[in-house]
């Protein structure tokens, strides 16, 4: 059973939110009740729902006492007791605890890691397959800064990721993503193997980070394009150093202020990043670590193209749909993540 208490309460400040946001009287608050009104919408209609689902159970119950009523009762009660318990586990799901950060949008960096040439045009793949799922989703996707090889691939690339839930969908997609295939320039006909490194993190908001001026040095330098082409003449290019952390964000788009703008933005979320993952970590000492919060350089996928097939580690998931996998058909895999996630939480919390 649910605690009625905490669906009491949170009736209770819906009820509240919805009445200070009809009658005006929310004031400068309204952006941020309106954004907790909404979260809280779904979460009340589910154990509104449940409460409809008791009281019909209990009625059918005392239908039981009523001779004329009875037979209809005994027919009612078993479909009613069999919907209370999916009824109980959707409600269990939405009043767990939500990662603050599941609305925001995300920065998706990708880097080749071994594998030489191959691994840089693998990292040009998964960029292309998260392009792809952005896509389909109704997100935004804006390269902020990308650089590549000379064969075409990529050497690195940071992306911004706007819409609905993005971080909430594409979290679990850090770590340690591998390739099995034959290279193009390979004439042997032999399986390499290679490796991408992908970071999905939160986009870090302002009240989030404060950096220290004295903290940082900032640079200006010429800017190239993509593989060195498109050669920009003037010194536009930004590059950031906070020293504290000898962490370096550089862009080298055509304006010198939008540059300056993107790196100190990358650089805000790769600082409240560190700061979630000691949180993190603090957290997960002596327990399980969760997906979408372990060590970066874990090997999370394999994309095996001889055999057709995409295994995700973490939870023993093998689909033999990697072509449409490659073609942004994420859905499947990343729903099998939350849902593994939601219950690994469910565990811990004994429901």
């Amino acid at each position: 059973m649910i605690a009625a208490d905490k669906i009491e309460t949170l009736i209770d400040r819906f009820q509240f939110l919805e009445a200070k946001m009809a009658d005006g009287s929310a004031g400068s608050d309204i952006a941020k009740l309106g954004k907790e009104y909404a979260e809280l919408r779904p979460v009340v209609e589910t154990v509104t729902a449940y409460k409809d689902l008791l009281q019909e159970i209990a009625d059918a119950e005392a239908m039981l006492k009523d001779p004329e009523m009875r037979e209809l009762a005994e027919m009612e009660l078993p479909e009613l007791r069999e919907r209370l318990e999916a009824s109980e586990h959707d409600v269990q799901l939405a009043l767990l605890p939500k990662d603050a950060a599941d609305g925001r949008p995300a920065l998706l960096e990708i880097r080749p890691g071994t594998g030489g040439d191959e691994a840089s045009l693998f990292a040009g793949d998964l960029l292309r397959m998260y392009q792809r799922y952005a896509e389909g989703q109704g997100w935004k996707f804006e390269i902020l800064e990308q650089s590549e090889t000379e064969v075409g691939g990529i050497k690195e690339v940071v992306a911004r990721i706007a819409g609905e839930g993005v971080f909430a969908r594409l979290k679990y997609e850090s770590g340690v993503h591998r390739v099995q295939r034959v290279p193009e320039t390979e004439s042997g006909g032999r399986i390499h193997t290679s490796a991408a490194t992908v970071a999905v993190l939160p986009e870090a908001e302002d009240v989030d980070i404060h950096i220290d001026p004295s903290d940082i040095r900032v640079d200006t330098m010429r800017a190239s394009g993509s593989g060195g082409q498109h050669v920009n003449t003037t010194d536009s290019a930004v590059r950031i150093l906070h020293v504290p952390t000898g962490i370096i964000v550089v862009s080298s788009e055509k304006s010198q202020h939008r540059n300056r703008e993107i790196a100190m933005q990358v650089l805000k979320t790769r600082l409240f990043d560190l700061e979630r993952q000691r949180i993190d970590s603090e957290r997960s000492a002596d327990r399980k670590s969760q997906v979408g919060s372990g060590d970066r350089s874990e090997r999370i996928r394999t994309y095996n193209f001889p055999q057709g097939r995409m295994t995700d580690h973490r939870i023993n998931l093998t689909l033999y749909s990697l072509g449409q996998v490659m073609q942004g058909d994420l859905g499947e895999v990343i729903d099998a993540l939350q849902a593994d996630a939601q219950a690994t939480l469910l565990a811990e919390m004994g429901a």
